[in-house]
């Protein structure tokens, strides 16, 4: 069976990523070696404050994981990320076959910044200046 490229984003607890960076991400992709899928790219996205808390945490890491695997391994690699206390949420989604290369060059890029999208949390209205 051919291997399909998904996209990975991770929300991590800031104050375990920020205090072992490596150690958090080394575990995560030890999870993803257990499961045999080839990570394309990896890198950290964004923190910031979430405009809700999710199981007690007010800010998060993004983290962002390009892998490639044949579909089989998403359910347990999911349930081996509950189980990793460091995650707070995940999504995995499947990339199109023509968009694998535009994803994969901007994820590669270093200088490439999350987009932002109006109305997030961290948003400062100019009239009123919060």
């Amino acid at each position: 069976m051919p291997a399909n490229v998904y996209e990975c984003m991770l929300l991590l607890d800031s104050g375990k990523y920020n205090a072992d960076s490596a150690g958090v991400i080394g575990a995560i992709h030890a999870i993803l070696e257990k499961h045999k899928v080839e990570v394309v790219a990896s890198r950290p996205w964004e923190e910031r404050r979430l405009m809700y808390q999710i199981r007690h945490h007010k800010k998060g890491t993004y983290y962002l994981i390009y892998f490639k695997s044949d579909g089989t391994t998403l359910r347990p690699i999911q349930d081996d990320f509950a189980l990793f206390e460091p995650i707070i949420r995940n999504l995995v989604l499947k990339i199109h076959p023509k968009m694998i290369e535009p994803m994969l060059n901007m994820a590669k890029d270093e200088h490439a910044l999350a987009l932002r999208a109006p109305g997030l949390a961290d948003d400062v209205d100019p009239m009123t200046g919060r």
